[in-house]
């Protein structure tokens, strides 16, 4: 039996838009690494991105479980000697919010070449505008939970 393997020429790329308003930031983040890396469709090949577009809106509304608005650390490093920058989640949702759903997202892809071309077709917005209205993005329903 012969696997299927995509075709770059093949892809039908599509757009979403997904409302982080309410949202759990891990869970938000890891339906939108799927939706980029390909998985939700049946044409998935591993190393080809077969992955669709998706714009995240609202993202200064996410929410996080737990301590974690005020414990957890965003760490960087400038490169220079002491250059260990850190923020708590509050100060960065105030000052980026962006930021902290690229940085939830970027960790759940690949790393490579393959994982930053994916990555580049993510687009996040603070506010419930976004600038991608004339691709006709449809919006992405969460499945619900089952407890």
């Amino acid at each position: 039996m012969k696997s299927y393997v995509a075709k770059p020429h093949e892809i039908q790329r599509k757009w979403y838009v997904m409302d982080a308003e309410g949202q759990t930031l891990g869970r938000l983040a890891s339906e939108a690494a799927s939706i980029l890396r390909g998985k939700k469709k049946p044409i998935f090949t591993p190393f080809i991105d077969t992955g669709d577009y998706v714009i995240v809106v609202n993202a200064e509304k996410v929410e996080v479980t737990g301590k974690k608005r005020k414990e957890k650390i965003y760490r960087r490093y400038t490169g220079y000697p002491g250059g260990l920058r850190e923020i708590t989640f509050d100060k960065l949702i105030a000052k980026k919010p962006e930021e902290i759903i690229r940085h939830a997202i970027k960790g759940m892809m690949p790393n490579g070449k393959l994982g930053r071309a994916m990555f580049k077709k993510l687009k996040v917005y603070a506010g419930p505008e976004h600038k991608h209205v004339a691709q006709k993005p449809e919006a992405w329903n969460f499945q619900a939970r089952e407890e």
